[in-house]
C-alpha cells in the first residue's frame, strides 16, 4: 500500500508514548503491540532510529538502518562537534593508553578503578572550569542522574527547566516527589516557584536544574540572573554543559565562559560524548565535601565501573586540543559551517531554532510530514536525526542536525537543500490540496527574481 494511503494509520498517528503504559498480566507478551507498530515503521522506511555507522563519524560516511539498507552520504547526525574522534593525536593517545593500561578499568572508582589518566583528567577539568573538585562518571547520563539522586532527599525540592535532559528529570524523580518543571528559560517563573517553596518550607533543600545549551532548541539560559535568584532563596543551581563545553565559548569554556560564570555556578555536570571523543561524564563543584558525598551516595559512580583508562586519556588529550589555538580554529571552522547551514535554510524560508551552535534544529511541525521527510532525506544521502513526540511536543517535530568542524560550507548548503526539498515533498504528499508552504513560496519568489 502506498504511504499516502496509510497516513491515518497508526504508522503515522501513533507515537512511542502511546505504548509506554502497557497493561495485562503477561509482562513480556504485552510488549507485542509496540513491536508490531515499530516493525511496520521499519518495513516502510519510517523508523529512522537505531541506525549504525559503518566507519568513523566523519563528514561523509556510510550509514545502515535496522533493516540493513545502507547509504553513503553526508553525516549531520553525529555528536563529534570538533571532529576530535578522528584527530591523529587523539587516536595516537588512545593507542598509547591501551598499551600502557590495557582495555579495562577493572573496578569502580571507589574500588580500584581510578587510573593515572583519570586522576589527571579530574585536575585538568577542575582548571578548565575553575571548579577545584571534580568527580568522574562512566557516562554523561550517570553524571546527571547520580549527582541529583546523590544530593537530593525525599523532603527536598527540585525545580527544573521543563526541557531539562531526561537524565536530570529521572534523577530528580528518583530522589523526591517534590519536582516542579517551570516554563523553558523563564527566570520569572523560576523566581515565583522558589518564593512559593520558601514561603512554606525553609528547612529543606532546593535544587534548581538547567542546561548550558539545550540540545533540542539550541538556546541558553541567563545564568548570572538565575544564580542570583537561587542565592536569594537559598537554592542550589546545577547546570548541565553536555552540549556546549568544548565546542563554544572562549577556549572552549562553553556558555559558562561566554557569560562570565566560570567558577560561579554551584554545580556543573557534563558529558564527554559531544566534543571530547569519548563516553563519560563529570560533576564539578567548589566543595570537597560535595564531591565526596556524591561519589559515595551517587549510585552510578560507586556501583558502575570507572571510566576506562583509554577513555580518560582520550578526553584529556581532547581537552588539551580544545584549550589550544588549534581548538579555537576548529571552533571557528565549525561556526562557519553552522552559519552556512542556518543561512541556507533561511534562504529557503526556514528559520532554524535557537542560537548558532553545533546543534541546528530545523522545525517541521506535523509528525506525518517529518516521518516522510526523514525517509526521503536518508534515501537521498543526508543523515539527520528526526526528533518527534515524546522528545518534543506533538506538533513540534524537527530535524536535529549536528554540525562538525570537518564539514565544509558547501556540504552544509547541500544538506539544507536536500532537507528542505524533502520537507516540501512530504508536505505535498500529506496534504496535496494545501497551498504551498511559506518556504515554498519564498523559493518561488527567489527563482522568479533570478
Amino acid at each position: 500500500m502506498e504511504l499516502r494511503n496509510q497516513l491515518e494509520s497508526p504508522l503515522f498517528t501513533h507515537f512511542i508514548s502511546d505504548y509506554t503504559q502497557p497493561v495485562g498480566p503477561d509482562l513480556l507478551g504485552r510488549t507485542e503491540d509496540f513491536f508490531r507498530w515499530q516493525e511496520s515503521r521499519r518495513e516502510t522506511g519510517l523508523w529512522p532510529f537505531s541506525r549504525s555507522l559503518v566507519a568513523a563519524p566523519e563528514a561523509e560516511c556510510g550509514v545502515r538502518n535496522e533493516t540493513g539498507v545502507a547509504r553513503q552520504g553526508l553525516n549531520f547526525g553525529s555528536q563529534d562537534y570538533l571532529s576530535l574522534s578522528t584527530h591523529p593525536e587523539v587516536i595516537a593517545t588512545a593507542h598509547r593508553a591501551i598499551e600502557q593500561y590495557g582495555l579495562h578499568s577493572a573496578g569502580s572508582a571507589m574500588l580500584g578503578g581510578n587510573t593515572t589518566p583519570s586522576l589527571m583528567l579530574e585536575k585538568a577539568l577542575a582548571e578548565h572550569l575553575q571548579m577545584p573538585h571534580v568527580a568522574l562518571f562512566s557516562s554523561g547520563w550517570g553524571a546527571g542522574f547520580g549527582t541529583i539522586a546523590g544530593l537530593v532527599r525525599a523532603d527536598d525540592h527540585v525545580v527544573m527547566d521543563a526541557l531539562s535532559h531526561q537524565c536530570l528529570q529521572q534523577g530528580a524523580m528518583a530522589a523526591t516527589q517534590n519536582v516542579t518543571r517551570v516554563p523553558h528559560l523563564n527566570n520569572r517563573a523560576m523566581r515565583r516557584k522558589l518564593q512559593e517553596i520558601r514561603a512554606k518550607d525553609t528547612r529543606n533543600g532546593v535544587l534548581v536544574v538547567t542546561e548550558g545549551l539545550f540540545s533540542m532548541d539550541s538556546d541558553v539560559p541567563r545564568l548570572e540572573e538565575l544564580q542570583a535568584i537561587c542565592h536569594e532563596y537559598g537554592a542550589t543551581l546545577l547546570v548541565d554543559v553536555a552540549h556546549d563545553l568544548g565546542s563554544l565559548g572562549p577556549r572552549g569554556t562553553g556558555v559558562l565562559g561566554a557569560q562570565g560564570m566560570l567558577g560561579k555556578v554551584d554545580l556543573v555536570v557534563g558529558a564527554f560524548s559531544k566534543t571530547f571523543a569519548s563516553n563519560g561524564g563529570f560533576l564539578a563543584t567548589r566543595s570537597p565535601a560535595v564531591r565526596q558525598f556524591v561519589r559515595t551516595m551517587g549510585g552510578p559512580h560507586i556501583f558502575s565501573n570507572a571510566l576506562l583508562p583509554t577513555q580518560a586519556a582520550v578526553v584529556l588529550e581532547a581537552l588539551r586540543i580544545v584549550r589550544s589555538e588549534e581548538g579555537e580554529a576548529l571552533r571557528q571552522k565549525a561556526r562557519a559551517n553552522i552559519l552556512a547551514l542556518r543561512g541556507a535554510f533561511a534562504e529557503r524560508g526556514i528559520k532554524c531554532m535557537g542560537e548558532p551552535s553545533n546543534v541546528v534544529p530545523v522545525p517541521v511541525g506535523d509528525a506525518k510530514v517529518a516521518r516522510l521527510a526523514s525517509k526521503l532525506v536518508f534515501e537521498r544521502g543526508v543523515f539527520a536525526n528526526l526528533v518527534e513526540y515524546p522528545a518534543v511536543r506533538v506538533r513540534e517535530s524537527r530535524f536535529r542536525m549536528q554540525v562538525m568542524s570537518s564539514h565544509t560550507e558547501e556540504q552544509a548548503r547541500h544538506a539544507a537543500e536536500v532537507v528542505h526539498a524533502a520537507i516540501e515533498e512530504a508536505r505535498s504528499l500529506v496534504n496535496p490540496q494545501a497551498r504551498p508552504s511559506r518556504a515554498a513560496r519564498h523559493e518561488e519568489r527567489l527563482q522568479a527574481e533570478v
